[in-house]
């Protein structure tokens, strides 16, 4: 696979996932009560904080190591084994979260509205690595 595809997979891995939790953070959030979506709000805004700062080192950490790696190399050398050990973790997580009993929603509301959109942010990352790297 061409280096500059690692990019575009990356975006996707992380894209995708974006969406769905950030569609499943917005449908808890309309299942909430108006009088209390101004806390919810700002958990979200300290949930969006956390993974930003979180996923940028990440982000630019994978994309150096994608620029450093050979011309043709395959598509599991996109991520470390710890990121993907990482992945897996937050798949399994994001699972777990879905099958316990007496999580509330307006935890899922605040947690997925901030997971959501900086997966999303993340991917795009990858891709302005990507228009970088041409």
């Amino acid at each position: 696979m061409d280096r500059k595809q690692l990019y575009i997979v990356a975006a996707v891995i992380w894209g995708i996932p974006g969406i769905i939790i950030s569609v499943k953070g917005v449908d808890a959030y309309l299942m909430q009560s108006p009088d209390a979506l101004w806390w919810l709000l700002l958990i979200t805004a300290a949930v969006m904080t956390g993974f930003f700062f979180m996923f940028r080192r990440i982000v630019d950490r994978y994309c150096d190591r994608i620029a450093r790696l050979p011309e043709k190399v395959k598509v599991w050398h996109t991520f470390p084994t710890r990121g993907w050990a990482l992945l897996v973790f937050m798949m399994g997580l994001g699972i777990a979260l879905k099958y316990i009993p007496g999580v509330p929603t307006a935890f899922t509301a605040s947690f997925y509205s901030g997971l959501g959109p900086m997966l999303l942010l993340s991917s795009v990352r990858f891709v302005s690595y990507l228009r970088m790297s041409i």
